[in-house]
C-alpha cells in the first residue's frame, strides 16, 4: 500500500481576541498577553482588568490559541492550546501569522510612540517568543511568565532580538511546573544570549499574582 502524502492548504478561519480598554489617540501603552495552556482569553484577560481601569491610556489585548478543546473528557469546561507537537511547525506558523495580524490591526490605531509590553504565561511564553522573531515591531519589554523562551530557538535570530527590549522572568516560589532548577537553567541560557533579566519572585504557585502584575503594570 502506498504512503499517504501529507499536504497543506492555506485557509481563512475566524481568530478570538478579548480587549480592556479603547485604542484611541490617548493611548500610551498596549499590552498583548498570551494565555497558558488549556486556558481562555476572555478569563485570562480579567486578571488584568484592574491595570486598564487605573489607566485609561492602557490597552490590554489577550489572543486566543487557535485550537480548543474539551479539559475533561467530551463535555464540560473548554480550553485552549497554541500548539501541540503534532504538526508543530504549521501550528507555529499559523499562530504567528494570527498575532502579526492582530499586532496591526491593534498598533495601527495608536499612536506611532506607543510604548508596547509583551506577556506569556506558561505555553504563551514560548508563543511569543517565537511570534517576536517575526513581528514588524518591537515591545518595549517581553514578560515570560512561569514559562520559557524556546530552548529551540536559532542562536543569532535569539541574540538579535533578545538585545532589542527588557526582558522580565516571573516566577511563583512553589509553582510545581517550574522548580527551582528548572528556573536556573532558563535564566542560565538567557544569559548565554548575552542577556541578563530582570527577575521577579513571588509567594505562589503557577498562576498571575496581582501585586506582581500592579508592579509590572507601573508605567
Amino acid at each position: 500500500m502506498p504512503a499517504a502524502q501529507e499536504n497543506h492548504l492555506i485557509v481563512s478561519r475566524s481568530a478570538r481576541y478579548f480587549q480592556l480598554g479603547e485604542l484611541s489617540a490617548a493611548t500610551r501603552r498596549v499590552w498583548f498577553v498570551a494565555h497558558g495552556y488549556g486556558q481562555l482569553a476572555a478569563y485570562f484577560i480579567r486578571h488584568f482588568a484592574f491595570l486598564a481601569e487605573a489607566d485609561p491610556t492602557l490597552v490590554i489585548v489577550a489572543p486566543e490559541g487557535l485550537s480548543k478543546f474539551y479539559l475533561n473528557g467530551t463535555s464540560g469546561r473548554i480550553g485552549a492550546t497554541w500548539m501541540t507537537r503534532e504538526d508543530r511547525l504549521t501550528e507555529i506558523a499559523d499562530y504567528v501569522s494570527y498575532l502579526n495580524q492582530l499586532a496591526t490591526k491593534i498598533l495601527t490605531l495608536c499612536p506611532p510612540e506607543v510604548a508596547v509590553t509583551v506577556l506569556g504565561f506558561s505555553q504563551g511564553a514560548a508563543t511569543v517568543s517565537r511570534w517576536l522573531t517575526q513581528a514588524s515591531f518591537r515591545p518595549a519589554r517581553l514578560i515570560l511568565w512561569a514559562g520559557a523562551f524556546p530552548p529551540d530557538m536559532d542562536v543569532e535570530v535569539g541574540t538579535h532580538l533578545l538585545h532589542q527590549f527588557l526582558v522580565t522572568v516571573v516566577c511563583g516560589d512553589d509553582d510545581p511546573f517550574v522548580s527551582a532548577e528548572e528556573l536556573k537553567k532558563q535564566l542560565t541560557f538567557l544569559r548565554s544570549y548575552g542577556i541578563e533579566p530582570e527577575v521577579i519572585r513571588f509567594a505562589g504557585k503557577h498562576a498571575l499574582h496581582t501585586e506582581t502584575l500592579r508592579q509590572l503594570g507601573q508605567p
